[in-house]
């Protein structure tokens, strides 16, 4: 028989510390986020280690990392702290109106920088008091097909290390909810006044200097691959890890890049940025809000779904492209 465990020994703000740092990976952020002292948040890893029989969590300059066994709890901690939280949720109805919670949404900026503006002011109208916390994703280099790009980010999410995922999917295991925002395209973008809004046809374009999003480094991306597709090629002459950094590099260069649809027409105005419809057909991506189903017994997270489809309503008519 197995040896009964004595749950009076255990502390579930254990639990919730485990959580945590889990998500914030690192012991100061989540001192503030408990409203604790680092030293309080120190002593409870070392119960929990001691409770677990493993370190958990290692030390390094910039954080803390979780070890093996850390992360095969986070996801039956998860689910444990979501039926808690519903429980405590049936008793006391989450009121958006009056809470100080905390939720933390991953997503690429370039869809971040999208969803966020109509979101904050919902926010601003009907629940003041909450906060966003916005956690920044990218896909896994060298993976053209949507799912397996974007499967550390479905890993972190499942690990509780965000409440929600916005990423370009339209399929996910079956434990999940899916909730379509949005749809996005690519369009090509360049400063105002460049030579190619003059001349966008194929061969233009494979003869410009290009500019291409990516957080390794790597330089390959789908747009190669609808090029090779037609026999074509292009020089990637730099790579920078996010959108919004590759609009602030464009407005100074003669480099032009494929980027987000939306993104550039909300945010290119201010960079002096134009773009044009490409001249090799890309694919569409659905922006999807991405969920753990048991997180959806959480009266709050369910909500926050809720407003992302508003605030994915807001930005649905596209904007043009403007050559």
């Amino acid at each position: 028989m197995l040896q009964e465990i004595d749950l009076s020994r255990v502390d579930l703000n254990l639990l919730v510390l485990f959580e945590t740092v889990m998500e914030e990976r690192h012991v100061s952020r989540s001192a503030s986020r408990l409203n604790l002292s680092p030293s309080a948040v120190s002593h409870g890893l070392g119960r929990l280690r001691g409770l677990l029989g493993d370190p958990l969590f290692l030390r390094t300059p910039r954080g803390v990392v979780p070890t093996d066994r850390a992360l095969e709890l986070a996801a039956p901690v998860a689910e444990i702290l979501a039926r808690v939280r519903s429980v405590v949720a049936s008793a006391e109805p989450f009121d958006p109106t009056r809470s100080g919670r905390r939720f933390v949404i991953g997503a690429p900026d370039g869809a971040s920088a999208v969803f966020l503006p109509p979101l904050l002011e919902v926010l601003r109208r009907s629940a003041p008091g909450i906060d966003i916390g916005i956690r920044q994703l990218l896909p896994r280099q060298g993976e053209t097909s949507p799912l397996p790009a974007w499967s550390d980010a479905i890993a972190e999410l499942e690990a509780r290390v965000m409440d929600v995922a916005v990423v370009p999917i339209d399929d996910a295991p079956e434990r999940f909810l899916r909730r379509t925002l949005y749809e996005e395209d690519f369009v090509i973008a360049m400063r105002a006044g460049h030579r190619f809004s003059q001349n966008t046809g194929i061969e233009a374009y494979c003869a410009m200097e290009h500019l291409v999003v990516s957080q390794t480094g790597d330089a390959l991306g789908f747009v190669d691959t609808a090029l090779a597709a037609q026999g074509r090629s292009r020089r990637i002459a730099l790579t920078v890890p996010n959108f919004m950094f590759a609009l602030a590099v464009l407005a100074e260069t003669d480099f032009v890049s494929a980027l987000p649809r939306r993104f550039v027409g909300m945010h290119g105005r201010r960079f002096g940025v134009i773009a044009v419809d490409a001249p090799v057909p890309l694919p569409r991506f659905q922006i999807t809000a991405l969920v753990p189903k048991v997180a959806m017994m959480d009266a709050g997270i369910a909500w926050l779904v809720e407003r992302l489809e508003q605030a994915g309503l807001a930005v649905r008519p596209a904007s043009p492209a403007a050559g």
